[in-house]
């Protein structure tokens, strides 16, 4: 795939990231890609779902320019976006930037993903409810915003998978054992 250029390089990569399998919680749907940011796009939506209640939501995007922009240092990006609810008091911790950005780093080390360019943020929301919502509960939403540049094409299905754990991760899922894989399935 490397030595391919244009629509026929987004093509294969497309088919290979089409057919990774993750966790069985994670459910996929390919959803429609921003027409705006690059001349080819695809897009996946993610949601962890344990016994009914959705735990986390994401979005994968991959991106390709054949003209390799300057700041991706490559021709393919790859653009994320996590989100999940956690419990009030983890909200609270001071580290929780820094927690939330290693389960990136190590979903990418896990994977065998070789990214550069790698950067983002990591968001932490405090809703408390006051008013006719005063009853409720202070809830935390913690959301992982990201992008780096593949330094693989080839190992484009890599990425996809490091995705797929930090969704897991940040939906408070234990890793699985190394070497067992389990199956994921596709949404409609």
């Amino acid at each position: 795939m490397s030595a391919q250029r244009g629509p026929l390089a987004f093509e294969a990569a497309v088919s290979s990231v089409r057919g990774v399998r993750l966790r069985s919680e994670l459910v996929l749907t390919e959803v429609p890609a921003p027409a705006r940011i690059a001349p080819h796009a695809w897009a996946v939506a993610g949601d962890v779902v344990v016994d009914g209640e959705e735990l986390a939501t994401g979005r994968f995007i991959l991106l390709h320019d054949p003209s390799s922009p300057q700041e991706w240092g490559g021709p393919f990006r790859v653009v994320t976006y996590v989100r999940a609810d956690l419990e009030a008091e983890l909200g609270a911790d001071p580290m929780l930037g820094a927690v939330g950005w290693s389960w990136l780093e190590d979903g990418l080390a896990g994977a065998g993903a070789l990214a550069g360019e790698v950067g983002g943020t990591v968001t932490r929301v405090l809703s408390e409810g006051y008013g006719a919502l005063a009853g409720r509960p202070a809830s935390v939403d913690v959301e992982v915003r990201a992008s780096w540049t593949p330094q693989d094409p080839d190992a484009l299905p890599a990425h996809l998978q490091a995705w797929g754990v930090l969704v897991c991760t940040v939906a408070g899922l234990p890793p699985l054992p190394e070497g067992v894989a389990s199956i994921g399935r596709r949404g409609r």
